[in-house]
């Protein structure tokens, strides 16, 4: 068999003389073949440096992510631990509040240079510190200054201080006292369920502590009256009003004015009747007719 040959001319000069190189097949073939594989070994080189500049690529986002995130917890952590500084230094402030005032210390306070700061210590600095906030925004602590209530006492007792009727519905002379007495009407022996406080026709009677208001209308012998339930079981009423400022359901804060003294219903002359109910049993009101609203709008000892 013959051997096949490509023939290959090349010019040699500007005569035109040609040589004649000529080349195998095979060795055609195998050049097309190592081109070839030069190709593909390229091709696969390309490749594989492309993976890795898109792994290296990768890996610098993950590492960027990483100390974004490194950075972010730190100020995390310093930004806890400054608010726990400043939760210490509110529960030492509470505490200092309280020893001021006498209080007795009820829950556990933080001090700020306590190291350790557990959820339950912050949960009860700031419960002590907001009731201490409270306690001056709703009147309790005046109450129970003012009330004399500053030693050996807990913010409890300001609170349920707070809370009884013991405001001057209005300001007056006690005219009636409470319980037996001789009926002005009839002039027999009577049992007088409340106080009589002598006051001018048409002075606002004030609700004595925070309630609902459970009834406003006619009632009796009390004339226009009104009752106000203060919760745990106190309520008030007020008699022979000549008119009201509440209707029954509504809510009433100290202080509000809720009818006006007048003397409809039993009644000699211009006064409120005034009852304090503990279950709906009519006790002696004068104890707790301890303050009264003085002319500048905040709280005065009374008799």
């Amino acid at each position: 068999m013959r051997k096949r040959f490509y023939i290959l001319f090349v010019a040699r000069d500007d005569d035109g003389q040609l040589r004649k190189i000529p080349i195998p097949v095979h060795y055609l073939y195998v050049l097309v073949v190592g081109a070839a594989i030069g190709i593909l070994s390229l091709t696969g080189i390309a490749s594989s440096y492309s993976r890795m500049l898109l792994k290296v690529s990768e890996y610098n986002q993950l590492k960027t992510e990483k100390e974004e995130l490194t950075n972010r917890y730190s100020q995390l952590e310093q930004v806890a631990r400054e608010k726990d500084i400043q939760v210490a230094s509110l529960g030492s402030l509470a505490s200092e509040v309280s020893a001021l005032y006498g209080l007795k210390a009820e829950p556990i306070l933080l001090s700020i240079d306590e190291k350790n700061y557990q959820d339950a210590q912050v949960s009860s600095s700031l419960d002590q510190f907001y009731a201490l906030k409270n306690s001056a925004l709703t009147g309790a602590a005046t109450v129970g200054i003012t009330l004399g209530l500053n030693r050996n006492v807990t913010m409890a007792d300001w609170i349920r201080a707070n809370a009884a009727p013991n405001l001057w519905p209005v300001e007056g002379a006690v005219t009636g006292s409470f319980g037996e007495r001789i009926d002005p009407f009839n002039g027999e022996g009577a049992f007088h369920s409340g106080v009589d406080i002598s006051s001018s026709f048409g002075t606002p009677v004030i609700a004595p502590a925070d309630g609902v208001v459970t009834f406003a209308d006619f009632l009796g012998g009390y004339g226009r009256a009104i009752v106000v339930d203060h919760g745990h079981g106190i309520s008030t009423r007020y008699g022979h009003l000549a008119n009201f400022a509440v209707i029954a359901g509504q809510q009433v804060h100290r202080g509000d004015t809720i009818g006006y003294v007048g003397l409809s219903g039993r009644s000699t002359g211009p006064h409120l009747h005034y009852e304090v109910r503990i279950n709906d049993t009519p006790v002696n009101p004068h104890k707790y007719l301890r303050l009264t609203v003085a002319h500048g709008g905040g709280f005065a000892a009374g008799s």
